[in-house]
């Protein structure tokens, strides 16, 4: 397949470049509107970024490979990073991934048939607090994992509906 950048992706980028003095800068931008046009980062969208930034290919890839976030090969329309550091693992992390995948009939680091789902295990998502949690396609945070939470979370994006976000309060210090 021949990726191409639109019209209006090449705009964007152009007014990303005028951000930094030096065009490497917008590497990581750049592969984010690649990754958003396309769905990855697979080696061939590097090459479009790199010839589109004027870039080494190696370069492009070296910030590519570096992030787990920006996908290197095609992945399911919902990406589901499962959190299983020590917080999320001390509370239950790997139930929820298991359960996922039990749910989904894939193993972390798979699609289903469908490409409506890919599973991943990630390293620490910050949301320590609020564990065990997941993250969708790099955006919203879903907490306090339950397997029923879990299983009410693929039922709403099966039927092309968002989440509901979680208000999660941070407790206040009275200063005095």
């Amino acid at each position: 397949m021949a990726y191409e950048f639109t019209e209006e992706d090449l705009q964007e980028i152009e007014k990303i470049k005028a951000k930094y003095p030096e065009v490497k800068a917008a590497t990581l931008p750049v592969l984010w509107v690649a990754q958003n046009r396309f769905g990855h980062v697979e080696p061939d969208v590097q090459k479009l970024v790199a010839d589109t930034l004027g870039l080494p290919q190696a370069h492009v890839h070296g910030v590519a490979s570096f992030y787990t976030q920006y996908y290197k090969e095609k992945k399911g329309e919902h990406v589901l990073d499962v959190c299983t550091c020590l917080s999320c693992q001390l509370c239950g992390g790997y139930d929820i991934l298991e359960h996922l995948e039990n749910k989904l009939g894939i193993k972390a680091g798979e699609t289903t048939e469908d490409g409506k789902f890919s599973i991943q295990e990630v390293e620490c998502l910050g949301a320590c607090g609020y564990a065990p949690m997941l993250q969708v396609t790099n955006d919203q945070y879903v907490n306090n994992l339950t397997p029923e939470k879990v299983d009410d979370l693929i039922e709403t994006l099966k039927a092309g509906k968002e989440p509901e976000y979680d208000q999660i309060g941070m407790p206040l210090r009275k200063v005095k």
